[in-house]
């Protein structure tokens, strides 16, 4: 099994000193790419595993790397909700306004998912509620669609 397998193993089982200590002995494996694009920051990310994000983000994961489709890590979260994963990726510098390939934001798939938290989060670190994806939709605009009246209201 190859290197970044068994990192990401590692991740999925939440195992942090294991995360550690095979950055330690291969330093470039933490923004190392697995066959579909994911970072192991991303992944961790993913996967709701804060404490491997923290050991990432300690051994300098590049923050706003990207997967195949454009997602970075804040963009995953997002539309997964989880309110701590976002507030360290912001803290750590993540891209409030990242675009993916199609365009969307962490604040549109937010909206799109009816994650209101995450939306006065991102709103509350300067995410433009303004930006259009390729679709030419804002996330006021998906909100709209889906009747997701709270979240309306918090991009008025």
């Amino acid at each position: 099994m190859d290197d970044i397998k068994l990192l990401f193993e590692a991740i999925q089982l939440g195992d942090k000193t294991s995360v550690e200590t095979q950055i330690k002995s291969i330093p470039n494996i933490v923004n190392a790419k697995d066959s579909r694009g994911f970072t192991p920051l991303i992944f961790a990310s993913y996967f709701d595993k804060k404490d491997c994000v923290e050991v990432l983000l300690k051994h300098n994961a590049l923050v706003d790397d990207t997967d195949a489709l454009g997602n970075t890590a804040l963009i995953g979260v997002s539309f997964k909700g989880n309110i701590d994963l976002a507030l360290l990726l912001l803290e750590n510098g993540a891209n409030v306004n990242a675009k993916n390939n199609q365009g969307v934001t962490p604040v549109i798939f937010a909206s799109m998912y009816n994650q209101k938290e995450m939306v006065k989060l991102l709103h509350s670190n300067n995410a433009d509620i303004n930006m259009k994806d390729n679709a030419g939709k804002t996330a006021l605009d998906y909100a709209k669609e889906k009747n997701f009246d709270a979240i309306v209201d918090c991009l008025k």
